[in-house]
């Protein structure tokens, strides 16, 4: 996997550069409704609870956030930084049923340029992803993907990046790109889906979050940089 062979900072620093702010605008975040937030902003500190997603793929998404995003110097693992109750939310809500999907048919493979042709749900793809890779995990390593070690998990994302993988219905480079990307999504979106607890990611990368106007700095910082102590989330300002 590519991006885990990178140095963390510049592949983390490198995503957050290219999508903080355009998280809250992705599909997903977009069509979450305010009870999925809600239920997704619940306190870090009380045990995590889930809208959709089983024991299994609970266990399953912990150990492959926690493999793309681990813990180190710069931040939280993905986990602790609530990227699988982001996801959790996202598909339990009008996202995850495909409610912004024309799902009409007819269904044939695409084009790159023509995006996701399947006709799964958003849900549904990942219930049928997670379930494909466990399959793919016991017939390879003998167990399940969240009971393998850390450099067999590792290969593990690696195949299914090539698409070297067989999965039964889809190639198991689709399911890859679409667990990184709602992985990223979790990590650097505003807190209030659920994710990038304590604005982790937000405070690794200096980012400031979402002030509503400088127009009440502008006379102490002109011609001097705003100086941002704290990163500011939709809920800040609520």
């Amino acid at each position: 996997m590519t991006e885990i062979k990178l140095p963390r900072r510049d592949f983390l620093k490198a995503a957050g550069a290219a999508g903080v702010a355009g998280a809250a605008a992705t599909t997903g975040i977009a069509a979450c409704s305010p009870e999925t937030q809600t239920a997704a902003n619940a306190s870090a500190a009380a045990p995590d609870t889930y809208l959709v997603l089983t024991n299994e793929e609970v266990a399953f998404l912990s150990a492959a956030v926690d493999t793309i995003i681990p813990a180190d110097a710069l931040s939280p693992s993905g986990t602790d930084c609530g990227c699988v109750v982001f996801i959790d939310g996202q598909l339990g809500g009008a996202y995850g049923g495909g409610a912004k999907m024309y799902r009409a048919g007819p269904y044939m493979k695409g084009t790159p340029e023509q995006g996701y042709q399947l006709p799964l749900t958003p849900h549904q793809f990942f219930v049928a992803g997670i379930r494909a890779a466990n399959a793919w995990s016991e017939k390879t390593y003998g167990k399940l993907y969240d009971r393998l070690t850390p450099a067999e998990r590792a290969e593990a994302l690696t195949a299914w990046e090539k698409g070297v993988a067989q999965f039964d219905g889809f190639e198991s480079r689709l399911f890859f790109q679409r667990l990184l990307q709602i992985t990223m999504e979790g990590f650097f979106a505003d807190p209030i889906y659920g994710g990038n607890r304590n604005k982790a990611s937000w405070r690794m990368l200096g980012y400031p979050g979402l002030p509503a106007t400088y127009a009440d700095k502008v006379e102490e910082y002109r011609d001097k940089p705003i100086v941002v102590t704290e990163p500011l989330s939709i809920a800040d300002f609520s």
